[in-house]
């Protein structure tokens, strides 16, 4: 038969067959594909033949695909093939799903997992709604936001958003204590622990709350560090917060929401304009810079064991490997800067979505992954589960009510990711997985929005204030581990950089960046850098001696000379970092880039040349020019490009 029109399950076509009491039972159903055009379905119905089949036609939606097209039912002798004309999407099976709204208590059971693995609810309603955003303090507490004021900003001061603490004081595994940490906030999007306090994503605000003597008290009202943040669209917020190996706060925007970020007083003309890409924010310095431009309304961010980063996407193809200075493919709209032309692209080499659109993949797109919708990233590096775990990229796919995981392979200066098995499967239409967190044992916790409606949606009364879900994810039986990073001195945390767990060493590097400059620590740090044959030991090392000290030149030159190719492209990120440098460093660093073997290093060294005055990238430019194998990089050109294009205007003779 011929069908066309809404694809959702209120516009469909049933066949069910007729039982001996007369009643239906559906044997097959389909939708549109949200396109007007009919095009023809195949039912293979032999197996019935002789016994009656009732046809069912079903509109009960108003919405703006909310009709059906149904024509020309026809028997075929044996099965007919149809060509699909071009342009016209295909027409998809919806995807079976065992449930929708189930209680707290049996969510967690219904869930598929790895074999081995185990998921268990943490918290629920009543004591946890509307969840948002996840952290995990030293200390293992669990920070949760609930966004009780989305999808619309409240007015000034009429915020009812909150901030809880649940704690497993006698660790049992249990977080039986719940503490409110702060009220009445509005529109929190974003959440991180660190100097003394939180950092919080409130549009148009970023803000801190400073809790110095870690009572779970505020000292006081939130600080504003910034303003100008958008809240055009209030899905599309700063968001997914976490520390850099650099010892910044990184985090995420969309590309419909227009921010111009400055601190408070800031003229437009000095404030940063932000659409669709990763930001970061340095604590001690308070400085604030894009990192990467571009994606679509990116809301999951990680870096892996090397100190790259990635990010997931929607819509668009859904992950990128992120360099600092990119321009990457954009869901809509045009960069900042107009000379950029071309954008990098994806690094993924599948969808998680059937056909050729996006949105008419959703809740039909089982075997490939889910659908296009993707929440929260976190790369698994810990020992608690499986080896082949470490490394793999875990997201949630928001439609397909699941945890994808994907796993990257080095493919010249970046990377290729691959589509591993699904994590976890929740067997649920309501499951919305937000973000996630590694904790001190090694299990994942995340946070289940936990709602029938999905996305997008702007009317406050569609969504379910009712219900929200923090679970644990552990392989075997959970062992609690009991965990208090702030009692440690420093030559403990040292120590802990260098943890299987990135969990202990991220923690670690924070509280001594946290406590400052310290010349003992930083001899320590400077002495494993220097360490030849342990390029990871080095690698951690040299990321907490920037953080807590700073680098110098001499370092940086020496760093340029090390085996480990990690290992040099971090000394440039890191001297570059003040985007000022001798004239001795910068003809380093233009030797380096004529005889550099490794595309990663000269992807940092053309990352480099955009935090350079125009004037003096030059030398470095003509250098990293040379290298014809490059060409077909799927970095390199365009990196090269953005650092060298400006110079047109400047010196159009040289460029």
């Amino acid at each position: 038969f011929l069908v066309g029109g809404g694809g959702s399950e209120a516009t469909r076509v049933e066949l069910d067959t007729v039982g001996a009491d007369g009643a239906g039972r559906t044997l097959f159903r389909t939708s549109g594909a949200n396109f007007e055009s009919m095009q023809r379905v195949v039912v293979d119905l032999s197996a019935l033949l002789g016994r009656d089949v009732l046809l069912r036609l079903v509109d009960e939606d108003a919405g703006g695909w909310g009709h059906l097209n149904f024509d020309d039912f026809r028997f075929h002798a044996a099965r007919p093939s149809f060509p699909r004309v071009d342009g016209v999407p295909p027409v998809l099976p919806p995807d079976p799903v065992l449930h929708a709204g189930l209680p707290a208590s049996e969510a967690a059971a219904a869930m598929t997992v790895p074999e081995g693995f185990r998921v268990e609810l943490v918290a629920s309603e009543p004591e946890l709604h509307q969840p948002i955003a996840l952290t995990i303090d030293p200390k293992g507490r669990l920070w949760v936001v609930e966004a009780h004021t989305y999808p619309q900003r409240a007015p000034e001061g009429e915020g009812r958003d909150q901030i809880l603490v649940f704690a497993d004081e006698d660790h049992d595994g249990r977080f039986e204590t719940r503490t409110v940490f702060a009220r009445g906030l509005n529109l929190v999007s974003g959440l991180e622990l660190g100097f003394g306090g939180a950092w919080v994503g409130a549009a148009p605000y970023l803000l801190f709350i400073p809790d110095r003597d870690d009572d779970l008290v505020p000292d006081g009202p939130p600080e504003v560090l910034l303003d100008g943040w958008g809240y055009q669209d209030t899905h599309e917020t700063l968001n997914a917060f976490t520390w850099g190996p650099d010892g910044w706060l990184y985090g995420c925007h969309g590309v419909f929401t227009h921010s111009r970020v400055g601190k408070p007083g800031t003229s437009d003309e000095l404030r940063t304009p932000l659409d669709a890409g990763v930001w970061r924010y340095h604590p001690t310095r308070h400085e604030f810079e894009l990192f990467a431009e571009g994606t679509s309304n990116p809301w999951g961010l990680d870096f892996d064991a090397h100190g790259q980063a990635f990010v997931e996407a929607c819509v668009i193809p859904h992950f990128f490997h992120l360099a600092q200075g990119g321009r990457y493919l954009r869901q809509a709209g045009t960069h900042f800067e107009p000379y950029t032309f071309e954008d990098i692209d994806t690094i993924a080499d599948h969808r998680h979505y059937l056909g050729d659109d996006p949105h008419g993949g959703n809740l039909r797109s089982n075997s490939a992954g889910g659908g296009h919708a993707h929440c929260g990233l976190v790369c698994y590096q810990a020992d608690a589960f499986p080896e082949e775990w470490r490394g793999r990229f875990l997201m949630g796919n928001i439609h397909g009510n699941r945890i994808n995981a994907d796993a990257p392979e080095r493919d010249g200066s970046g990377f290729v990711a691959r589509h591993g098995p699904d994590f976890l499967l929740a067997n649920d239409k309501w499951f919305r997985a937000i973000n996630f967190e590694l904790a001190p044992e090694g299990s994942l916790y995340l946070i289940d929005w936990y709602d029938q409606q999905a996305c997008h949606w702007t009317a406050p009364e569609i969504w379910d204030r009712t219900n929200g879900r923090l679970y644990r994810v552990s392989y075997g039986r959970h062992v609690p581990l009991e965990a208090d990073l702030t009692r440690l001195p420093s030559e403990e945390l040292v120590r802990l950089l260098f943890h299987s767990n990135q969990w202990f060493a991220r923690r670690a590097r924070l509280l001594l960046q946290e406590r400052g400059p310290d010349a003992e620590v930083a001899a320590i740090l400077r002495r494993i850098v220097l360490e030849k044959g342990a390029p990871e030991r080095a690698l951690a090392a040299l990321w907490a001696l920037h953080a807590v000290a700073g680098i110098d030149e001499r370092l940086s030159e020496e760093l340029l000379g090390s085996k480990d190719e990690h290992v040099r492209a971090w000394a440039i990120q890191c001297a570059l970092e003040r985007r000022s440098v001798s004239g001795a460093l910068l003809d380093r660093l233009a030797l380096q880039a004529m005889w550099e073997p490794a595309p990663l290093v000269r992807l940092y060294l053309a990352s480099a040349l955009q935090r350079l005055p125009v004037a003096q990238r030059f030398g470095l430019a003509r250098a990293l020019v040379t290298h014809g194998e490059d060409a077909d990089d799927r970095n390199l050109p365009y990196l090269l490009w953005y650092g060298i294009e400006p110079i047109a205007g400047v010196a159009p003779e040289q460029a």
